[in-house]
């Protein structure tokens, strides 16, 4: 449960298409469906298809929707995953919802943790309830 998963490490090794540097601030929504590194600041949900990487100096003020997660930054708002890594340098103030995660040692971590094996089974849930 706690394991570095093959995809997470994939995403250290992808390719980054979009990067919002350090000293830069964005408002408002960011969507795709590539990788993104994230050093600035951003105030407003990130919905990114491919993975998140939040840099050291990177900081998010919104929630977070995506495959995977790479967290060296600070994170205040929600963060649902797949797969999420929260590094030792890395905080997030906000309810996680994943699959699998990893946290290493002196990160912070402040919400609720809900973990699921698969998103799909709770598709089934849900629509079996309907």
């Amino acid at each position: 449960m706690f394991k570095k998963t093959k995809h997470i490490q994939d995403l250290n090794q992808q390719e980054i298409s979009t990067i919002i540097g350090v000293g830069f601030s964005i408002t408002g929504e960011i969507k795709g469906k590539a990788v993104i590194r994230i050093d600035g600041f951003v105030t407003g949900n990130v919905n990114i298809e491919g993975g998140v990487i939040l840099g050291e100096k990177g900081a998010i003020k919104g929630d977070v929707n995506t495959e995977s997660a790479i967290i060296y930054g600070t994170v205040n708002g929600n963060v649902k995953t797949k797969m999420l890594e929260i590094k030792s340098t890395g905080k997030v103030n906000g309810d996680i919802k994943t699959e699998t995660i990893e946290i290493e040692l002196g990160a912070q971590y402040n919400g609720k943790l809900e973990m699921n094996s698969s998103t799909k089974s709770e598709e089934k849930v849900v629509a079996k309830a309907g």
